[in-house]
């Protein structure tokens, strides 16, 4: 007996080679099956001429396939259908949901109201994450809840936590709180727990978000999953809630949650940001199949610390494991690259991405101005700067501190003069640091102060500390220590120790003995335990020819057991950083250096110079 058409067609749309071609792209996987693309074709004809389309069950499998392959074609496919039903719909408001126009899934929702069809609690969901990815749509996100209310779903958990992530998505943490408390305890599971977490972290309202996390670890009906995990770990890092991170990552041991690489990942973040970086490595080294994601948070994590050398040598580990570094990896890499002084390297890798094809975004052209901007090469930093064809304020605070630094000061004032006059762009407290520092540099009493008060008057940023610290620089390099002392005495917050200590540097530079014992005491009160200011203080004693002043301090140092700090030098060679302390003997070359050294001195001597060592 002859197998009537139609069951052949809903015997072939039911195969394996039809219901997997939703997760590759559709060209490739037809070719890779039995079926052909122009079988395909055929079969989509025949459907069509025969009126086949209509039926409910075959129209939905054909847009199920070509909705996640070709979406235009699903699109024109799905207008061909006499009355598609709420399950066509719904194919099509999630495949635009997640595609690059999930402004098309708002559009297909408002056709759909206007005709009989009712939305289900699968529509809601669909339209709501469309929502949330469009920035314009959150009163259309309030419409379609009055509308998800109107249809009965006031304790669907489908639609509740659609619900709750789009409030969080526009910022209205407090109605997705109201939502969520509306849901009965029985209806809640997992994602509604961690839609709310997920809500508050969005608004950096990290504590409330834990206070959500410790609720539901006492709730008897929802068990925690790794998603769960990543969002507490993520607030406890990020308010260095040390301890109850070392709690969760008890929990996670104990109860054997799978430790994919988010998890690993929001963990070496977390003992790296709350200043553990030992632990961090530890977890690190236990990631059985590191990926660009684990290399990247633990690098990242030691820039963020300050180890810059450590971060250096990881991402050299990374090399040679083979992992592809991405846009991430790199700006982590050459802010390293510029706090350490590592030119060499820092040139390769952005030789490396411009001969990958590695695309560079603004973020990367940042990194990399502050990074020649910290290694001497201002010019390259300025090429960078130029060629950017968008700029964001941290592009133009960077080069205005790169130019501040390298001693170009009344470049960098142009610079800032431009960035007022361009458009879209405002400078922020960093930006009138870098400005501030470029006065200092240059000497510029007239305009540090111009632009110290034009930060409350013209943009209304309250200057900060590190503000005050740069007039204090900016008066005292100047030799004006009266002027100085007196915006000491009348700074709108308490001096700290910089602000002492660059007071002091000035007046042990012009020899103004008194006021660099008045700086002394106040940094001696603030840090007593710390050895560069008794040093610094022993040296201006020295240079009055006060002995007896001297010998009194460093007897305090003894008897104190205060110790200094032996200075450290770095040099890159090869594009490798070494590192030197005083009195060195620890590096493999040792033997070498010194008898260098000692060679130098000797034709030094030679040479009728006099040496004070």
């Amino acid at each position: 007996m002859r197998v009537p058409l139609k069951s052949t067609l809903l015997v072939s749309l039911n195969s394996k080679w039809i219901t997997g071609c939703h997760y590759h792209h559709f060209n490739t996987t037809l070719l890779n099956k039995s079926l052909t693309t122009i079988q395909f074709t055929q079969l989509l004809s025949y459907t069509i001429t025969t009126g086949l389309l209509s039926d409910p069950f075959i129209s939905s499998k054909l847009l199920l396939l070509l909705s996640s392959s070709d979406l235009s074609f699903a699109f024109s496919l799905f207008f061909q259908i006499p009355n598609p039903n709420v399950f066509a719909w719904n194919f099509m408001l999630r495949a635009y949901s997640n595609s690059p126009s999930p402004q098309q899934s708002i559009s297909l929702y408002n056709l759909m109201r206007t005709t009989l069809i009712s939305p289900d609690k699968y529509t809601f969901p669909f339209v709501l994450k469309a929502c949330s990815r469009v920035s314009f749509a959150k009163q259309k996100s309030e419409e379609i809840h009055a509308a998800s209310l109107k249809f009965g779903f006031e304790f669907d958990v489908f639609v509740q936590n659609a619900l709750i992530s789009a409030y969080s998505a526009f910022g209205k943490v407090d109605a997705a709180c109201r939502i969520f408390n509306l849901v009965p305890v029985w209806v809640r599971d997992v994602v509604s727990w961690n839609s709310l977490i997920s809500g508050y972290l969005q608004m950096d309202l990290c504590r409330e978000a834990l206070m959500v996390f410790g609720n539901m670890w006492g709730e008897n009906y929802v068990r925690p999953n790794g998603v769960t995990m990543v969002s507490a770990l993520t607030a406890c890092a990020r308010i260095g809630e040390l301890c109850l991170g070392k709690k969760i990552h008890g929990f996670i041991l104990r109860n054997e949650i799978d430790l994919d690489v988010y998890l690993e990942s929001s963990l070496i973040d977390l003992y790296v940001k709350c200043g553990r970086p030992d632990v961090a490595q530890k977890v690190f080294d236990r990631v059985p199949e590191r990926n660009v994601v684990c290399w990247t948070s633990i690098i990242a994590g030691y820039v963020r610390a300050g180890l810059f050398k450590e971060s250096i040598s990881l991402f050299r580990e990374m090399q040679m494991d083979g992992v592809e570094f991405d846009e991430v990896t790199v700006a982590c890499v050459v802010s390293a690259c510029g706090h350490f002084g590592a030119l060499d390297l820092g040139r390769w890798v952005h030789a490396y991405c411009d001969r990958s094809g590695l695309e560079m975004n603004l973020a990367m052209k940042n990194a990399l101005i502050d990074m020649y901007s910290k290694c001497g090469d201002i010019d390259k930093a300025i090429e960078i700067f130029n060629g950017l064809v968008q700029k964001d304020v941290f592009s133009w605070t960077v080069m205005i501190s790169g130019l501040a630094m390298n001693g170009r000061s009344v470049q960098a004032l142009d610079m800032f003069s431009q960035m007022e006059m361009s458009s879209g762009v405002s400078p922020n407290e960093v930006t009138f640091l870098g400005v501030l520092s470029a006065c200092s540099h240059g000497g510029l009493v007239k305009e540090g102060y111009h632009y110290y008060n034009s930060m409350s008057n013209n943009y209304n940023i309250a200057p900060r500390i590190e503000h005050c610290g740069c007039m204090v620089d900016l008066l005292g390099r100047a030799n004006l220590l009266a002027e100085a002392e007196k915006f000491v005495t009348s700074m709108p917050m308490v001096p700290d120790a910089v602000i002492w200590r660059s007071l002091l540097f000035s007046s042990q530079k012009y020899g103004n003995l008194e006021m660099a014992e008045v700086a002394a005491g106040k940094i001696m009160e603030l840090e007593p335990g710390r050895s560069g200011i008794h040093v610094l203080l022993s040296n201006t004693y020295a240079a009055a020819s006060r002995w007896t002043d001297v010998k009194k301090v460093r007897k305090g140092m003894d008897v104190g057991g205060i110790r200094k700090q032996p200075g450290c030098s770095f040099i890159e060679i090869n594009g490798v950083v070494h590192e030197f302390f005083v009195a060195d003997t620890f590096h493999s070359q040792t033997d070498k250096l010194y008898e260098t050294i000692f060679r130098i001195n000797s034709l030094l001597q030679f040479e009728g110079c006099s040496l004070d060592t």
